[in-house]
């Protein structure tokens, strides 16, 4: 008997490092928390198809707005830890919500296991030119001068735009009424127009604008400069050093996938991100790569948690 239970568990055993090893043997689902479009989608799919070829399975794009991201998230959460079934994590969903949303119906540690950093995006202060102003240091003390005489479009309450701009507000010591949109489109088209004055986005959703002389920019919010707008200065050259803020995208699976699975998962998404086509397609659509192994996501999640935290609180930003 002893003999027949040791056999069977050996079985068991071998059959699960089998599968494992062979791993993907069907196609790989990618939730995308956003719709079609944008950062997030962009990312998904800079991802989808190489990653396809080699694993030589079919990479399935599947948007699933929704609920400020947490319908995306809670399915994730929910899914069978086997490696088919993937979130595509924006960070101000990630580690935004959590300090916006009471009871949370998914937690951004316990709940997923972290993959790969894929991609980062900076993003531009851009201003409506009928803002009195010709650089940053300039409308910073234009703002500090006239509180509330500014309005400031964001993508939505608890969006990176709108959290980004009320970091900016509190280390500038100035004063913009929030206007939130859904989405960059209107947002961009009220900018446009100058019912409101001030917009952080990403550079692909006003440098046409800008290169027009429609908008203004003052500056980019990463640590180098935009290969889209490369004649605008940074945060830190335009005089504002301590001001930083850029989105990152990442892949995730649900927690309690097996190890090996993720490893196979980070190698082949490391080789798919490394491949000069897409690198050519991500620069196109001002984003950029920036792959990371799994302990580096997670050192990244810890500390992005505790920073937006704290800003969101002394804010006062609620959820919608």
């Amino acid at each position: 008997m002893i003999k027949h239970v040791l056999s069977v568990v050996a079985l068991c055993l071998s059959t699960l490092v089998m599968a494992q090893d062979a791993y993907p043997s069907k196609p790989i689902t990618l939730l995308v928390p956003n719709p079609p479009g944008g950062l997030v989608d962009t990312s998904a799919r800079l991802l989808s198809e190489p990653l396809g070829r080699l694993t030589s399975q079919t990479v399935i794009v599947d948007n699933r707005a929704g609920g400020s991201g947490n319908v995306a998230y809670q399915a994730v959460a929910r899914a069978k830890p086997d490696g088919y079934t993937l979130l595509i994590s924006y960070s101000a969903y990630h580690v935004g919500n959590p300090a916006l949303t009471p009871n949370l119906p998914w937690d951004p540690i316990k709940d997923f296991a972290p993959v790969a950093l894929l991609t980062v995006a900076t993003n531009v202060i851009a201003v409506h030119p009928s803002v009195p102003a010709s650089n940053l240091k300039e409308f910073i003390a234009y703002a500090r001068q006239n509180p509330g005489k500014l309005n400031y479009a964001s993508q939505g309450t608890g969006s990176l735009s709108h959290i980004g701009t009320e970091i900016f507000k509190q280390q500038t010591g100035t004063f913009m009424t929030h206007i939130p949109y859904r989405g960059s489109g209107p947002a961009v088209q009220d900018v446009l127009s100058g019912q409101v004055q001030v917009f952080m986005t990403t550079p692909p959703s006003v440098m046409g604008h800008v290169q027009g002389g429609k908008l203004k920019a003052f500056a980019v919010t990463g640590d180098k400069r935009s290969p889209q707008m490369p004649q605008i200065p940074t945060t830190a050259e335009a005089g504002l050093p301590g001001f930083k803020l850029e989105a990152w995208v990442g892949l995730f699976a649900p927690a309690g996938t097996p190890s090996a699975v993720i490893a196979k998962l980070t190698a082949d998404v490391k080789r798919a991100m490394e491949l000069p086509e897409v690198k050519t397609r991500a620069d196109a659509a001002g984003v950029e790569i920036r792959y990371q192994g799994p302990e580096a996501l997670a050192q990244l999640v810890k500390s992005d948690l505790a920073y937006w935290s704290k800003t969101i609180k002394a804010a006062g930003i609620k959820a919608d």
